[in-house]
């Protein structure tokens, strides 16, 4: 039995050791618990389901129009659609980019915006295709459960159509985007106007019942609570029991600056490694646990990997949107860097794409 600094946290550790369940109280009570014993406790389950696996992926972002109707505090990334720094990208540029990216090896793409009324939804059905006809055997991961809803109203289709729509024109994933924290108080104050918590969760379902597999994210450091925390990763579980469509959880720090709560103060590395921990023990039937360096920064990747982490994100080549809250840690991995990182750190590296499919990356070629 692993030995544990608190003994309080025995009963949990066994629990943890022979794949059982937590329930809610314990769950918060490991945010009282030393960060080791939550390393320790999460590299068991880490290493139960991945061994020295670490995965990652080489891709674009195309973060399609920073245009939207909505006005959410925490967001630095909307323009409203009349601001001189709204852009739209067309189907042509975003080819321009998607070629360069591909003659660089990249062969997936992850797509967000905002919220733009102006765009039909030929636009983003003619996105799809150019990407699978500009890369050939690309994966592309696209829109977040927000987007969906917004479309499903804009056109007057059905979720369930929009995504057959989608799924036809080449969509193969989902990102986890918009969940932030599905506690309504919470929601209340970071994003009033956003969907509520059920209904990211119902767009999910139906991603999943449509054959799209999805991720799950948890913007944490702001207004929420450590229960709220945990009830957010009881109803992902309650969501993965009911469909196995969740592919990954993504916990990310907040980024303050440019939002309409600046003077929050930024998560530390400890915070950071116990919410990756706690998502590890937590959610038993989600398969990985996804970091994406753009919010913690890449020095995080090798410790990250023994507090439960084994997907260490991508290269994310040209994101836009954490950029804009201020985030500083664009040091953009390459290939072989991240690479390097995994390697030293003692795991074994894994190129996918965001369907944990090896061989995400073809060879460059000449530009």
């Amino acid at each position: 039995m692993l030995s544990v600094v608190d003994p309080a946290l025995a009963e949990i550790a066994g629990k943890v050791e022979r794949g059982e369940r937590l329930d809610r109280a314990e769950g918060i009570r490991l945010f009282n618990a030393d960060l080791f014993t939550l390393g320790a406790l999460a590299n068991v389950v880490r290493e139960r389901k991945h061994g020295d696996n670490a995965y990652y992926t080489h891709t674009l972002h195309l973060n399609y129009s920073n245009a939207c109707v909505l006005s959410c505090g925490l967001c630095a990334f909307y323009r409203p659609l009349d601001h001189g720094e709204a852009y739209t990208f067309s189907v042509e540029q975003m080819r321009e980019r998607a070629a360069a990216a591909g003659r660089l090896g990249v062969r997936e793409f992850h797509i967000t915006g905002g919220l733009n009324p102006k765009l039909p939804m030929e636009y983003y059905e003619e996105m799809f295709r150019m990407l699978k006809e500009t890369v050939p055997g690309c994966t592309v991961k696209a829109f977040t459960s927000v987007e969906i809803d917004f479309f499903s109203k804009l056109f007057r289709l059905s979720v369930d159509e929009v995504f057959q729509r989608f799924k036809a024109a080449g969509m193969d994933c989902m990102p986890g985007g918009g969940a932030e924290i599905l506690a309504a108080r919470v929601r209340k104050i970071i994003c009033p106007e956003k969907i509520s918590g059920e209904r990211w969760l119902e767009v999910q379902k139906r991603a999943h019942l449509n054959g799209i597999p999805t991720n799950a994210t948890m913007l944490y450091g702001h207004f929420e609570t450590a229960a709220e925390r945990i009830d957010h990763m009881i109803a992902i579980r309650g969501l993965q029991e009911e469909t196995g469509g969740v592919q990954a959880f993504v916990p990310l720090a907040y980024h303050a600056e440019g939002t309409e709560f600046p003077d929050l103060p930024p998560t530390t590395g400890c915070e950071d490694l116990k919410v990756y921990a706690i998502s590890r023990i937590m959610l038993d039937n989600v398969p990985h646990i996804k970091l994406l360096w753009t919010y913690v920064g890449t020095k995080m990747i090798q410790v990250a990997l023994d507090f439960g982490v084994d997907d260490v994100g991508s290269t994310n080549l040209e994101e836009r949107i954490v950029k804009a809250a201020g985030a500083d840690h664009f040091d953009a991995p390459s290939v072989n860097e991240l690479t390097e990182m995994i390697t030293k750190a003692g795991r074994v590296p894994q190129l996918i794409n965001s369907l944990y499919q090896e061989g995400g990356v073809a060879a460059p070629t000449a530009a």
